[in-house]
């Protein structure tokens, strides 16, 4: 799966910190309310309800993928906030971002959907799910008609039939198809594939060995690792015997770090090219540990979506990011330029202006106005403030947040660019989705 660029190295606070710290809300507004989940107001009519709109980052906060949750967070608090000095949404004053943990796994995440659906107060949006838990709680909230903005990354979602289903950013599978084109445009032409077993990692396995055959290079060998081993001195021997040039990889932070100082140890150190999942504080902490900082920053780099890192709507998250009063893991600037946790604040954002510009919090009503408030062609907005003035005044709007310009097709995924970036942040080459049709 799916995710980030380094600025700091992460000091996560636990997760029970993060629930108490979301417990209490931005302004006046206390945790929950008394109405249902699902959000308020009927079909077709105004909404008239007070009662405080409640954002469910529904991720991991616990296991090896335990980041995902509060990089959701990170943006969806700043937006939250800023919302509520705005005025609200319609007549609600209040708003709250709650973390729920998924747990990264299935069997844990079901039941975690279930609870979040039954027990929260008007439940408007959900942040995630996650690659992990997605095949299996994707299909409860859309039965439950909660639009929900996921971070997953399987291409099975390329082209959803859940109504309420939204992605931003680009699937898994373009990601493989950056790392490939990277790696054929760097002249390599023999590369070994090393993932692990989790359900985020198979996003991108598939088409990175499908891309980089399709370009003319050669998977010499193609490894589907179980995590979390004390040791895989004899898969490392495996790969070795093929003398790759290169490794395309994911894998979690310590079977990352026990496999490449293996790598080091058996063979010698060669590129490493990484997904998303491998641009994450703690797998970098953790295999920079393992073969030291310095040969990180000279052999790794990672693929992940692109964010344009100037211009007025990043300008806009970094000063609601920097100025959020609570829930954003510290160092803050680490979020920075963290492509998933900007499209958290967009689609918090999204949420609240198609609620605005519906007259309704009831998803049923407003899941439909998402596209209006993203359709290019009027007034250009990059947060809810902007975009509730243009909407009051009558006009129609187009949000252009900061993960850049919008466009969701018929099954409600937005394409994207990617960017290849090195450990400290540094982007080495960016690729339009346009660039990525010569590895499909």
């Amino acid at each position: 799966m799916n995710r980030l660029v380094l600025r700091n190295m992460l000091r996560l606070k636990p997760l029970a910190c993060l629930c108490a710290t979301f417990a209490t809300v931005f302004a006046l507004s206390a945790c929950g309310s008394s109405g249902g989940s699902g959000g308020g107001g009927s079909a077709g009519s105004p909404d008239t309800g007070t009662d405080t709109l409640t954002f469910a980052a529904f991720n991991t906060f616990s296991g090896p993928n335990a980041t995902f949750g509060p990089e959701q967070l990170a943006g969806c608090g700043p937006a939250a906030q800023a919302i509520v000095a705005a005025g609200g949404v319609l007549d609600h004053k209040t708003a709250v971002c709650n973390p729920e943990d998924s747990r990264g796994d299935p069997a844990d995440a079901v039941p975690a959907a279930q609870q979040v659906i039954a027990t929260s107060g008007h439940l408007v949006g959900v942040l995630g799910p996650g690659s992990d838990e997605a095949p299996a709680t994707i299909p409860l909230f859309n039965r439950s008609h909660i639009p929900m903005f996921s971070d997953a990354g399987q291409g099975l979602f390329d082209k959803s039939t859940f109504k309420y289903f939204w992605r931003i950013l680009p699937a898994d599978d373009a990601v493989g198809y950056a790392m490939a084109l990277y790696a054929h445009q760097q002249g390599y032409t023999r590369v070994a594939s090393v993932f692990g077993t989790s359900i985020g990692a198979q996003g991108s396995a598939p088409t990175v060995a499908a891309g980089f055959k399709k370009l003319g290079g050669t998977i010499t060998t193609a490894q589907l690792l179980a995590l979390d081993q004390s040791s895989y001195r004899s898969e490392v021997a495996q790969m070795a015997a093929a003398k790759p040039q290169a490794i395309f990889i994911e894998l979690d932070p310590q079977t990352a770090a026990t496999y490449l100082s293996e790598v080091q140890q058996l063979y010698h150190q060669v590129p490493i090219i990484g997904t998303d999942g491998t641009t994450q504080p703690p797998w970098l902490k953790a295999v920079a540990g393992a073969i030291g900082k310095t040969t990180v920053q000279k052999f790794y780099v990672g693929a992940q979506p692109y964010a344009p890192t100037t211009g007025p709507a990043h300008k806009l998250w970094l000063t609601q990011l920097h100025g959020a009063t609570s829930g954003v893991a510290k160092p803050v600037s680490q979020w920075e330029n963290d492509s998933y946790s900007e499209a958290a604040w967009d689609a918090t954002n999204i949420i609240a202006l198609a609620m605005e510009l519906s007259k309704s919090t009831n998803p049923i009503v407003y899941n439909t106005y998402i596209t209006k408030v993203t359709s290019p062609g009027h007034v250009i907005v990059h947060d809810f403030a902007q975009g509730k003035a243009a909407i009051l005044a009558g006009k129609a709007i187009t949000y252009v947040g900061t993960t850049g310009p919008i466009t969701f097709d018929q099954y409600q995924n937005s394409p994207g660019s990617f960017e290849i970036n090195k450990s400290d942040a540094s982007t080495v080459k960016t690729y339009s989705a346009a660039d990525l049709q010569s590895a499909k």
